[in-house]
């Protein structure tokens, strides 16, 4: 039976910590965690079990901690931000299951937004790593995006070319009409199965800054002293 009864102390896939004004949401997805038997969720991947953890963070922090004013989304992993819906647990769901797991993932996505433009609380995702697919689209619905610029991390929306389906939580609508990316470059962009880099990305719009390694948000899991620190820099960014 799915249940949506979970609180901070239960997360198995995200990390929430609260210091004044910033909160910090982690996400380190336990392979194993899976909320059907069948799959794992390798590469930060999630599932419906993973945003059910997310909808509960959101709703608390908007709720329970309304000293805060911004919100930064990272990784806990290396190399790796989010790799969007897990394939395989969308390989084995009926299509109801399909349809609703993307119902309350895109709600989980909107609540975001209207939290931003009806509660003024706002939302950064910090990238380090590979940001594919869903994990994009989740960045995509924060305010602002920034990128750690090492070379190797990298925005996508792989759908079209690997998987011959268009991209399911609001990822081209938020590109063209959000962030007001040109059509062309959203059509190459939505069509490179391997991602584009930071630099680039900022230049197309696809992130609003980025960030030299020394600075990436992975780092933040190492202790709360240096997750805020970095949550300081990086919200720095915006006022810049």
């Amino acid at each position: 039976m799915i249940t949506f009864d979970i609180e901070p102390a239960r997360y198995r896939h995200w990390r929430l910590s609260c210091d004044g004004p910033i909160a910090i949401l982690t996400l380190d997805v336990a392979e194993e965690g899976g909320l059907s038997p069948g799959y794992r969720l390798k590469l930060n991947s999630y599932d419906l079990g993973v945003d059910i953890e997310l909808h509960d963070a959101l709703n608390r922090i908007r709720f329970e901690h309304p000293e805060v004013r911004v919100v930064i989304l990272t990784s806990g992993r290396e190399r790796v931000f989010c790799s969007g819906a897990n394939i395989y647990m969308l390989g084995q769901a009926s299509h109801a299951e399909k349809v609703n797991f993307c119902k309350f993932t895109n709600e989980t996505r909107n609540s975001i937004e209207d939290s931003s433009a009806h509660s003024e609380l706002k939302f950064i995702a910090a990238v380090n790593g590979a940001c594919a697919g869903g994990g994009y689209e989740l960045a995509l619905a924060c305010d602002e995006i920034v990128m750690v610029d090492d070379r190797s991390s990298t925005v996508s929306l792989p759908e079209v070319p690997l998987l011959g389906v268009l991209p399911g939580t609001g990822g081209l609508t938020r590109l063209i009409d959000k962030r007001k990316v040109r059509r062309d470059l959203a059509d190459v962009f939505c069509t490179t199965a391997e991602g584009i880099r930071a630099d680039r990305a900022q230049s197309w719009g696809l992130v609003d800054h980025i960030a030299p390694p020394t600075r990436r948000a992975s780092r933040c899991r190492r202790s709360n002293r240096t997750s805020m620190s970095m949550a300081m820099t990086i919200v720095g960014f915006t006022s810049g």
